[in-house]
């Protein structure tokens, strides 16, 4: 049954509520239409309180509603909860017994054995509380007094963690925190203690006078984070101490002194902040200390001298329009071994780039710059490229001329170095698609395209490499091609599943001689794959481009049964016209016929996936691209492992052969415990390489820990060992330590 009662903003007599007959207590009453007492306006929506119970009585001389079974008491977004509840019109004061849950407005629900509150619902006495919050964290109390939006309690204990098993059974929390006083401040989403402890398995790990917290839905709190823990060989052990600075509801920082046994102290600091357009953050760290360099014979230590060393990255998004957009990304570096040494990055080459992007249905526009800084002891700074600008368009109408799809795209690049070839590039370009299936079930897809180009070189003779200088001064050519490709697919039953064969041709016709006296700059990654073998160009980026008439076969096959799925393919090319000496030797497209390449996919469901990729020989049978790859399990527990070897005999220091092994793997256990690791392991011999840096088996860097993660706590272990050193970054081990206490600290 439902009543209504009027309650008067202000302390004043209170009238009795209307019972009326038993067919009208059973419909709810509309607040704003509650009656006063003595007549006049009606009251406001927040002078009602709604009951809901099995049975309500009421007492006319002491004025006192009593509602018994189920009883369920509302005010505005306040709402009560008991076996019993008595409301005294006079002092108005409530009182509930009997599983008692009180919930404020956020929904955070107080648990008692015996509630007394003011009519507000907001004030009141609570005896052995419990405070369930939203964010999964509990408190439980002797007793406590709430008073608008404070709890102030006594022999109080705070965790979020799970007090049963997943048996049922009750268990000590993994972690909680004891006061004698503690006051959660729900406005401020804080909770405070005074002469706490913080106990780990029932067992007390810390004392702590005075402490404070936020609460789990607090978006926005200054304050000290965990400590970060960590042994490095060059430096130590180390221990970072993050303050973490709220300075707005869009925007914070953290700083991190981090102090070293063996070097001296370093900052980190982090910034974020969210505009109107999108986020950005800072990345920093600097220190104050010494910097080892060698000789030009590898072998000679040079002492730098301590100097400020650091490293910066800026990154960010902005959405200005539905239609523009910029992404940028900065990294910086004082030296060459300073990310590897303080586990930034292990990258070779740090990139920095802008752009300005304009996206529509049909088209894009970029317009965009990139900077470089070379960290490798071989990198030359006058020899690395500037490039800007770097202008993309791609525009793609609706209209279909012919029946076919249009495209029309340009690119222009300024590509600077202060040592090197400089390079100035224009080019555009039209091309034409059209589709269609016969009678017979053949899809064919014709192609015409014409692209023009413009070069400008300067400082040809100071190219990296013979074979990326151009010719200085102004060229150009015209890029005119034809292409017609055919697939004729074969499906039917086979195996309890569905088989697949589909034969491919595809014969590519543009004029021969087109790359002479023109620089390569982005063309340079070169080897015929299985996913190359149907391009019209298989040479990536602009510089470069295939030319000739030439005839590509290819076959895939795919089997789908349930549960599983098989797919294989194999192709090769053979030249009618030209003679493929634009292409490297060892690159399987520098002779009339090219290699052999393929792939084979194998997948049982979501559990286990191997893929193979191969290029084969097509003289010797001689296998030039190895490549396996094997994905096992789910996501809690998993392995892959990756098989690579180049045996292409590419005379270019960019294309080296080699061979590696690389795994990586987690397993999961105990319910809440996971053991992970993977290790990168150079499998190439002098014999294949002379700049190898092992011979037949050298790990590279290995990494292996152990997790414990539950609904409220996460410590981990992990153990790094890095094999191959660099100047003053020397091969040696390092040790990380987490720990979190999920809501106490973050």
């Amino acid at each position: 049954m439902l009543w209504a009662i009027g309650m008067p903003a202000a302390a004043q007599e209170t009238p009795a509520p209307a019972l009326g007959a038993p067919e009208q207590q059973r419909q709810p009453v509309d607040p704003a239409m509650a009656i006063p007492r003595d007549g006049g306006d009606i009251v406001a929506a927040g002078d009602v309180i709604d009951f809901a119970a099995d049975e309500m009585t009421y007492d006319d001389r002491g004025e006192v509603v009593t509602a018994i079974g189920k009883v369920e008491l509302a005010r505005d977004a306040w709402r009560l909860t008991a076996d019993r509840i008595e409301y005294n019109q006079v002092s108005g004061v409530v009182v509930a017994t009997g599983k008692v849950v009180s919930t404020d407005p956020e929904g955070n629900q107080a648990f008692g054995d015996r509630v007394e509150l003011t009519e507000s619902l907001k004030d009141g006495a609570i005896d052995n509380v419990l405070l369930v919050l939203n964010d999964g964290g509990r408190v439980a109390a002797d007793a406590g007094q709430r008073s608008g939006n404070v709890y102030a309690l006594s022999r109080a204990v705070y965790s979020p963690c799970a007090v049963v098993d997943n048996m049922g059974c009750p268990h000590d929390p993994v972690w909680q925190v004891k006061a004698k006083k503690l006051s959660y401040n729900r406005d401020r989403h804080r909770l405070s203690y005074r002469d706490a402890s913080l106990e780990m398995f029932g067992v007390p790990v810390f004392f702590l006078p005075s402490f404070s917290h936020p609460d789990g839905e607090a978006k926005q709190v200054s304050g000290v984070l965990l400590p970060q823990i960590e042994i490095v060989r060059q430096l130590g052990l180390g221990i970072g101490v993050p303050y973490h600075f709220a300075t707005g509801p869009d925007r914070d920082f953290t700083v991190t002194p981090k102090f070293y046994t063996a070097a001296n102290p370093a900052l980190a600091v982090q910034a974020r902040r969210l505009l109107r357009d999108g986020p950005i953050q800072i990345d920093a760290i600097a220190t104050y200390a010494q910097l080892i360099d060698f000789a030009a014979d590898g072998v000679t230590p040079i002492d730098r001298g301590d100097r400020l060393r650091g490293y910066f990255a800026l990154k960010g998004q902005l959405q200005h329009t539905p239609e523009w957009r910029s992404t940028f990304s900065v990294r910086l570096t004082t030296d060459d071994t300073f990310d590897r040494l303080y586990n930034q990055d292990y990258d070779d080459t740090l990139r920095s780039t802008y752009a300005l992007e304009r996206q529509t249905a049909n088209s894009f526009l970029s317009f965009s710059g990139w900077a470089f800084q070379g960290l490798r002891a071989s990198d030359r700074g006058g020899e690395i490229p500037v490039v800007l600008p770097l202008v993309d368009y791609d525009w793609r109408p609706d209209a279909t001329p012919l029946g076919g799809r249009l495209r029309v795209a340009a690119n222009t690049m300024n590509l600077y170095r202060s040592d090197g070839q400089s390079v100035q590039r224009g080019l555009a370009y039209g091309r034409w698609d059209r589709s269609l299936l016969t009678r017979f079930g053949q899809r064919v897809t014709a192609t015409g395209m014409l692209r023009g180009d413009l070069y400008n070189v300067s400082d040809a003779d100071k190219a990296t490499l013979p074979e990326y200088a151009g010719r200085n001064g102004i060229r150009g050519r015209a890029i005119p091609l034809a292409a017609v490709d055919v697939e004729w697919p074969f499906a039917g039953p086979a195996l309890g599943g569905i088989q697949t064969i589909t034969p491919r041709l595809q014969l590519v016709a543009a004029p021969n001689g087109l790359n002479n006296s023109l620089p390569n700059e982005d063309s340079r990654a070169i080897e015929l794959e299985d996913i190359s073998l149907f391009d019209l160009n298989r040479f990536p980026g602009y510089d470069r481009f295939e030319g000739g008439t030439r005839m590509t076969w290819g076959v895939e096959y795919r089997l789908d049964r349930p549960g599983w799925q098989l797919k294989s393919e194999i192709g090769q090319s053979v030249r009618l016209a030209g003679n493929g000496n634009e292409f490297p030797p060892g690159t399987g497209l520098s002779d009339t016929v090219s290699d052999f390449v393929g792939r084979s996919n194998l997948k049982f469901g979501s559990l286990f996936e191997i893929t193979h990729r191969f290029r084969v020989d097509r003289n010797s049978f001689a296998v030039r691209r190895n490549e396996i790859d094997v994905q096992v399990g789910r996501r809690g527990t998993y392995a892959t492992i990756g098989y690579l070897k180049l045996n292409r005999n590419i005379a270019l220091e960019d294309l080296e052969d080699r061979a590696e092994l690389r795994f990586g793997g987690r397993v999961a256990f105990a319910r809440f415990w996971s053991a992970y690791g993977s290790a990168i392991i150079d499998l190439t011999t002098q014999a294949e390489n002379p700049a190898a840096i092992g011979n037949g088996f050298k790990a590279i860097r290995h990494r292996a820990g152990i997790e414990y993660e539950d609904e409220c706590f996460r410590l981990g272990a992990s153990w790094r060992r890095d094999y191959v050193g660099d100047r003053d970054f020397r091969a040696g081990n390092s040790f990380n330590l987490t720990l979190a206490f999920k809501t106490l600290s973050r």
